[in-house]
């Protein structure tokens, strides 16, 4: 089960040595407490620290259960009740030591697979798996292999390829793990489930005699080298290291600091930000654990040998001093060295005191202006640095060239948006998505103008050409029923963008969210919707100067304004395509439920791929079932799967909207129905145009309206078209993602096109 790590004798015999002179050198007065009193701190070789502990009360939260198997030889310690072995647990750095199976891929000599495995595990949160200490990595002579995992509800894949037509050829690229015999890749960060999966091209059999198999690991850093041995080792019992990150609660230092009961860091100890919750460290001169409930002990200095060169130690909380014998001083702040006094006359206490008084408040007013004039200066090229890699100067130019007209893109700066959203506070949030956070914005200004300002969560890398070609031509659009983006900020690390500010609400919070309950959509207001939302993605594809595919519609990017007038949003996944290009390979990239699958499967982004999301949207507004729903029954959870099912076999009645569904209007309903049937066709060159659906949805909306005021006349449009209720108008976040999709990015790489239908989670 040797996986070839670099776990030396030799190496574990030197760092024995310098451990052993450490531990000499420096003696502390008691063995520090790892674990809370009476509670277990060891299983086998494994020292368990609390917030971790086994057994009942001897651990922080269920999380941090540990599970000891006394049956192997020596014991075996399990995260919380599951199977993934733990062999490390760091409190400094906030990380376990995991075990895991390779996964495998082996052929016979007819090209029959006589092995398949695929490993997969999931840690709940505060378990990240660690994208900085491990590796992704694939051996085989035929090969490609992917890595699957998710953040939240988002799913990421990444993945290599491994070829070679002989050992000899892997060999000379031991060490390497270049793509010949070995290849590795990064991890996204913060995943929480792992899926390992491994194919061949051709079965291995070009390769068999010397290569049968594949596998797949991830791997800490540094715990493997690929050579010549490295493929007959390997086996599906393998068993390879990796790391996990972990970290208390889901709050920054600063908010869990506030409640003294529930803070993780005890006395003596600093805390640590980490992704969404924190971490403790001892402080410097301190020992122990800083999350028991004495927090982390003094260090007595004074017991190593002679830490003063000269005098007489005494120990002080968190570090020591000299006390210097006779004819010498102290040297330093810390009075931890003694020097020699050379009797040199001194400036009498008057004079001392005089100086000092007059040339110390010299000192730190010059020091203080200077500190603070390099301190400016270093903003100010920090700003500078993150304006031109965010192409600021090549907007400027593009802006100047068209005139510099304020309408087609307004630059702000980060002052100006830090004052109208009140230094980003928390109060003026309007949503949160899975790229970033929304807050809403006013202008003193531009009399008290309100907008939306999504600041991303992380940074993406951004070719800044691209970036400034999509921000001029978005800004351009000028259409009713599209969300206006009116400009950007490029001072900070990652660019801000600027939108007007739409009040009402999310489609989606209308049909299934909270707003669903104070109001009921009439068919009528839901073509209206439906209409205009087609109407805007048929400008994007035709009329615009380049041809926009939006990538992303569902109804969380579709919002309302005051008058219920829909307002197609959120650009960040939008792709421009040359008039002269009818199709682009991208990264694929959209929401479970909505996704076009011949654009999941081929990777060739067209507009048709716009047309199937819109045709889920139908589907959802004659429904008013979420695209995606795991608490359906199996065949029921994939709502256009269903619809169509349903329509199949003539009981498309069974799943329409009991709101909006009466004798007078089924032949509406059926229509609409048809039409998103069509928008869904498996190919996208059988489906109809945006245009062509706008047309329609527009016929079918005049017809509609005509019947409903020959039914009833209402002194307001909209309160006729809302149905029973009201609906109060809000603010609401111009974002990406929501809670009720998955959003998949797949990472460039080379094998894209042979990501499989299985999610493999």
């Amino acid at each position: 089960m040797a996986l070839h790590w670099r776990m030396h004798i030799l190496h574990l015999s030197l760092v024995m040595v310098v451990v052993v002179t450490i531990l000499l050198a420096t003696p502390t007065t008691a063995q520090s407490q790892l674990a809370l009193p009476d509670c277990p701190d060891r299983c086998g070789n494994l020292t368990i620290p609390y917030p971790f502990g086994i057994g009942s009360g001897c651990y922080l939260d269920d999380r941090f259960e540990i599970t000891c198997n006394i049956s192997t030889q020596p014991p075996t310690a399990f995260m919380m009740t599951g199977n993934l072995e733990i062999t490390n647990i760091s409190l400094y750095d906030g990380e376990l030591q995991i075990l895991q199976y390779v996964a495998s891929d082996c052929y016979d000599a007819q090209g029959n697979t006589i092995e398949w495995y695929s490993p997969w595990f999931t840690v709940p949160p505060p378990y990240t798996i660690s994208h900085t200490k491990n590796t992704f990595v694939a051996l085989g002579c035929d090969t490609y292999s992917f890595f699957i995992g998710y953040r939240g509800e988002e799913k990421y894949t990444t993945g290599c390829t491994s070829i070679c037509n002989n050992l000899g050829n892997a060999i000379d690229q031991q060490d390497t793990c270049s793509g010949v015999g070995c290849c590795q890749t990064k991890i996204p960060s913060g995943l929480q489930n792992q899926t390992l999966e491994l194919y061949s091209y051709y079965n291995h059999s070009d390769v068999w005699e010397f290569n049968p198999c594949s596998y797949a690991f991830l791997v800490q850093e540094g715990e493997f080298n690929f050579n010549s041995t490295s493929f007959r080792e390997l086996n599906y019992t393998t068993q390879a290291p990796a790391i996990i990150d972990w970290e208390i609660g889901n709050e920054s230092c600063d908010i869990a600091a506030k409640n003294e009961g529930t803070f993780g860091c005890k006395a003596n100890s600093s805390c640590h930000n980490r992704s969404s919750g924190y971490i403790c460290r001892c402080l410097p001169g301190y020992e122990g654990n800083p999350y028991l409930p004495d927090g982390c002990q003094d260090i007595d200095e004074c017991m190593a040998p002679n830490p003063c060169s000269m005098g007489t130690c005494i120990n002080t909380p968190g570090n020591y001093t000299c006390n210097c014998p006779k004819g010498y001083k102290n040297d330093d702040p810390d009075k931890i060295r003694c020097i020699k006094d050379n009797g040199r006359a001194k400036l009498s206490l008057l004079l001392i005191i005089s100086l000092g008084a007059s040339g110390g408040l010299l000192l730190l007013l010059s020091g203080s202006w200077i500190y603070w004039g390099m301190q400016r200066r270093k903003f100010l090229k920090l700003k500078e640095k993150y304006f031109k890699e965010n192409g600021g100067v090549l907007l400027q130019q593009k802006i100047a060239s068209q005139g510099g007209s304020v309408e087609t893109t307004k630059i702000f700066t980060a002052e100006e948006l830090e004052k109208a959203t009140n230094n980003y506070h928390e109060s003026r949030i309007l949503g949160e998505g899975g790229y970033g956070i929304v807050y809403k914005g006013i202008l003193a200004a531009d009399n008290n103008k309100a907008f939306a300002i999504k600041k991303s969560k992380i940074g993406v890398p951004t070719q800044k050409e691209q970036f400034v070609n999509e921000l001029l031509v978005l800004s351009q659009i000028n259409h009713r029923n599209v969300v206006r983006l009116l400009g950007c900020c490029l001072e900070l690390e990652v660019p801000l963008l600027v939108y007007e500010f739409v009040a009402h609400g999310t489609l989606f919070e209308h049909i299934h969210g909270k707003k669903r309950k104070g109001s009921s959509f009439s068919l009528e207001l839901r073509l209206k919707i439906a209409a205009e939302t087609a109407g805007a993605l048929a400008y994007l594809h035709s009329s615009a100067l380049m041809q926009i595919i939006h990538r992303d519609v569902k109804l969380t990017n579709i919002l309302l304004d005051e008058n219920y007038t829909a307002k197609v949003s959120d650009f960040g996944a939008s792709r421009l395509i040359p008039l002269d290009q009818a199709q682009l390979a991208t990264l694929v990239q959209g929401t479970i439920g909505y996704l076009d699958p011949e654009y999941f499967h081929t990777s060739q982004l067209t507009d048709k791929s716009d047309v199937y999301s819109f045709g889920v949207v139908l589907m959802e507004l004659l429904t008013s079932k979420l695209a995606l729903d795991s608490h359906r029954p199996e065949g029921e959870k994939n709502l256009a799967r269903f619809f169509l099912c349903l329509m199949e076999e003539d009981r498309l009645n069974e799943i329409l909207d009991d709101d909006i569904l009466n004798e007078r209007n089924i032949e509406t309903i059926k229509t609409v129905a048809n039409l998103a049937k069509r928008c869904v066709r498996l190919k996208g060159e059988d489906r109809p145009t945006m245009k062509e659906v706008a047309m329609e949805l527009e016929g079918m909306r005049i017809t509609e309206k005509h019947a409903w005021g020959k039914a009833e006349i209402c002194s307001e449009e909209t309160e006729c078209l809302l149905g029973p209720g009201n609906s109060d108008a809000y603010p609401v976040d111009v974002r990406a993602g929501s809670s009720t999709g998955t959003t998949i990015v797949y990472d460039s790489m080379q094998i894209q096109m042979l990501i499989p239908y299985d999610d493999g989670r």
